[in-house]
């Protein structure tokens, strides 16, 4: 403790010009790794921000529930909102998938920017919401690359699930699931699945439910899902 700390371009930016603080005031500084660190302005101004550290607090705010979300490809706008509010719900980890009617195509120079945006969201979001570990944002990769790899990491207990409107259970039919089990969660594009990928994702091991008796966009299905699992199992 004690320490003083030069503030990033873009949290200096964030803290005089949005936040419009100013020397005294007393910030949360995280790592991304848990725990945080209280913390107070020493000098402020438009070429750098410098804090000194005062305190760690050793403060979680993770749900009990680790979800994976395997969200199929789509526009910019709505992929970041994805992403924003997944983190914001408590999603662990996400993994962008390619798929057949994914009407987004990136090369891997454009993927690899994308990544670094996305990562950019999932640290905001969590400094909106308060979470102190960082989520993991995985390199974008077909849905059966994905599907190849949850099968070779299948163990007793996982949970996988798939949103799908002809499915005749839901949420509440299934068991809870154990803080240590995988819980997965995989949503189709704007056009959703073709009948060959949900044969796939079924076979894999997945395990089709249904979010009542409407048809949800990609953009609200995956909030929707992962909202209800927090409300029927995590803890909200």
């Amino acid at each position: 403790m004690g320490q003083f700390i030069e503030l990033s371009a873009g949290n200096k930016h964030h803290a005089a010009r949005v936040l419009r603080l100013k020397k005294g005031d007393v910030i949360t500084l995280f790592t991304g790794n848990g725990g945080e660190f209280s913390a107070y302005i020493e000098n402020i101004s438009k070429s750098s921000t410098t804090v000194l550290i005062d305190a760690y607090r050793d403060i979680e705010c993770e749900s009990p529930l680790q979800i994976e979300l395997a969200q199929a490809i789509c526009v910019n706008e709505k992929m970041d909102w994805i992403i924003q509010k997944a983190v914001e719900l408590g999603v662990t980890r996400i993994q962008p998938v390619t798929t057949a009617r994914s009407i987004v195509h990136l090369s891997d120079e454009r993927s690899s920017r994308r990544l670094q945006h996305w990562q950019k969201i999932i640290v905001s979001a969590c400094e909106q919401c308060g979470r102190n570990h960082l989520p993991q944002i995985l390199p974008l990769i077909s849905l059966p690359e994905w599907l190849s790899k949850k099968k070779a990491s299948q163990s007793a207990g996982d949970l996988w699930l798939m949103l799908s409107t002809t499915a005749t259970e839901g949420l509440r039919d299934l068991p809870k699931p154990s803080a240590c089990n995988n819980l997965a969660l995989v949503i189709g594009p704007e056009g959703g699945f073709t009948q060959e990928e949900e044969a796939a994702i079924l076979h894999t091991g997945f395990i089709p439910v249904r979010l009542g008796k409407r048809i949800l966009r990609t953009e609200s299905a995956a909030i929707a899902a992962i909202a209800a699992l927090q409300a029927l199992w995590g803890d909200y």
